[in-house]
Parts: C-alpha cells; sequence; structure tokens
C-alpha cells in the first residue's frame, strides 16, 4: 500500500515536472518571437512601424533609440540569445540555473520598462509582451524552487 502511495506520487511529480518543462518551452519561444519582432524593428529604415498605435505606444521609437543598443550588440539580439538559451536549459530541465538566469534578465527588464516610462515616454508593445515573458518565467521558477525546497510530505 505505501509503496502504490509513492508510486502514485512520483507519477503526478513527473506529469507537473513535464508540464512545466513545456510551459517554460512555450514562454522561451513566445520570448524569441517578440525578441524577433523587435529587432526587425530595430533594423526597419523605412516606412511607419507596425505597432505605431499612438503616442504613447511606438516600438520604433523605443527600439531606435539609443537605449536599444549595448556595446554595438541590439537588446533586441540579446533577447533572443538569452529565450533561446532558457529554452535549451527548460528542455534539460535546468530550472535553477534557469532561475539564476531568469532573475538578472528581469531585473533588465525592469530597467529598460523604466526608460520607457521616465526617458522615452513611449512604450514598445513587443518589449512589454517579452517583459510580460520573463517576468512569468520567474514566477515559475520561483514556485518550482520553493516546491523543490518544501517538498508535500516531508517533515
Amino acid at each position: 500500500m505505501a509503496g502504490e502511495h509513492s508510486r502514485r506520487r512520483a507519477f503526478r511529480s513527473a506529469g507537473i515536472e513535464m508540464n512545466m518543462k513545456y510551459v517554460l518551452v512555450l514562454l522561451a519561444m513566445l520570448g524569441i518571437a517578440v525578441s524577433s519582432l523587435a529587432l526587425r524593428e530595430h533594423y526597419r529604415t523605412y516606412g511607419e512601424a507596425p505597432c505605431d498605435i499612438n503616442d504613447r505606444w511606438d516600438c520604433g521609437i523605443v527600439n531606435h533609440s539609443p537605449y536599444a543598443i549595448i556595446q554595438g550588440v541590439p537588446v533586441a539580439m540579446i533577447g533572443i540569445a538569452g529565450y533561446l538559451l532558457l529554452g535549451i536549459l527548460a528542455l534539460r530541465r535546468a530550472y535553477r540555473v534557469m532561475l539564476a538566469l531568469a532573475v538578472p534578465a528581469l531585473a533588465f527588464s525592469l530597467y529598460l520598462a523604466r526608460i520607457e516610462a521616465h526617458v522615452l515616454g513611449v512604450w514598445c508593445v513587443y518589449c512589454v509582451i517579452s517583459l510580460g515573458t520573463i517576468s512569468l518565467m520567474t514566477v515559475v521558477l520561483s514556485i518550482a524552487a520553493v516546491v523543490r525546497a518544501f517538498p508535500k510530505g516531508a517533515a
């Protein structure tokens, strides 16, 4: 009887792990997609930005600002590389490493959001979606870390 209970708990735990893996991979893919759109906007040299919604929402202004480049590398390219790395780590279930990378990525995204709000006065839809994506990844990874640190039934 005790063996059956233990097997069921292990099976449920494996299912949660598998679901978490795929949720994190999907979030990483979303991050790659929006970062790619932001990179496309960064290199656009003609016409209006497709996300030029109004005076407060314009990806073109944000992605052509001096804050969109670090040491000659577009921030969107850094985002693509970061989300790609997080996706690979999710496939390998390296959740602690992911959390260690996601926290500074979230801090950097919040810093960029502050620049959008208080310096540029314009928001980028792609950047806001990326901020939401890395925020959600960080929350999922933080919950997983707490659940792993305090497993159910451990006394």
